[in-house]
């Protein structure tokens, strides 16, 4: 850190051994510049004692910059002196500049006041067009809090923008056709990758439950809410569900019990074989409706 040349004592302390003193280039403050000062502490080997700390006596001014250099012990006497660089910064229009009394090495310092700021006449002649607006001095702390305040604005834009994009993607899927919707459904379950992270469990349940809300959907039956031998009493009694696409959906649900219950081992291949058998039976299901399954067949099958 840099400094500017010291050659004012500008407050002296000496009582009881203890030598204290704040060195300054200058006694008259300019709102433009930073302020410099050195403290000097000497005090007897024989007394603890450190550098007062003296952030909370400022007045109109602010801390910018401090360092502390290490310790010197004296050959001749053994005292040890310390030495600390501050660089203060005014505050603009501050009704006074100072520092308050404060203790040191067991002393009271009186306060120590600075000129204000030399008075300037008016500028003559005619307004500038574009004044330059004085900016205060950087500052890493002020920087941190607006890089803060800024991260968490962004935070809080992305996280709304995230709630409405959802929020949309719900409502367009709403809209949707039962088998529009089973088709989007399958198509973000399978950007999750489970199988490939070595979640088969968690994909089999998955997949039985989109194709079990496709089935409440297009015929009525609440399906995610029976087990699977309930469902199947309901289906087979339900005019609704066309007996190739039953027998499909049962050899689907019956392999993907084996893995959900009964601790079958999956592999990526019965994954793949899984989901082309939902896709099957969704795509036969659909077109049986399509080609004119009346609609009250499917109500009667919701009430089995």
């Amino acid at each position: 850190m840099l400094f500017a040349a010291i050659a004012l004592t500008l407050l002296s302390l000496n009582e009881g051994g203890v030598d204290f003193k704040i060195e300054g280039e200058t006694r008259q403050i300019d709102p433009g510049k930073s302020l410099f000062l050195d403290l000097t502490l000497k005090t007897p080997k024989e007394l603890a004692a450190s550098l007062p700390d003296l952030r909370n006596r400022l007045r109109g001014f602010s801390l910018a910059d401090s360092d502390e250099e290490e310790p010197s012990q004296s050959k001749l006497d053994g005292s040890i002196t310390r030495i600390a660089h501050w660089r203060l910064v005014p505050e603009p229009c501050a009704k006074e500049y100072k520092i308050a009394p404060f203790a040191v090495a067991g002393h009271v310092a009186k306060a120590l006041y600075f000129e204000p700021p030399a008075h300037e006449d008016a500028p003559a002649g005619a307004m500038e067009l574009d004044p330059r607006k004085d900016m205060p001095p950087f500052s890493w702390r002020l920087a941190g809090r607006v890089a803060l305040a800024l991260g968490g604005v962004l935070a809080l834009a992305f996280a709304l923008w995230a709630a409405v994009r959802q929020l949309a993607r719900r409502v367009r899927e709403h809209r949707m056709s039962p088998v529009e919707r089973a088709w989007a459904e399958l198509s973000r379950l399978l950007g999750k990758g489970l199988p490939g992270r070595g979640r088969y469990k968690d994909f089999y349940v998955e997949l039985t439950q989109l194709v079990r809300r496709y089935i409440q959907r297009q015929h009525g039956l609440k399906a995610p809410h029976l087990t699977t031998e309930e469902f199947f009493a309901a289906a087979r009694a339900s005019a609704s569900f066309p007996k190739e696409a039953l027998d499909e959906l049962a050899a689907f649900m019956q392999s993907a019990d084996m893995v959900k219950f009964a601790g079958v081992q999956a592999t990526p291949e019965m994954a793949d074989e899984a989901t082309s058998s939902a896709r099957g039976y969704i795509a036969k299901d659909d077109e049986a409706v399509r080609r004119g399954i009346p609609r009250q067949d499917a109500k009667k099958g919701g009430e089995a």
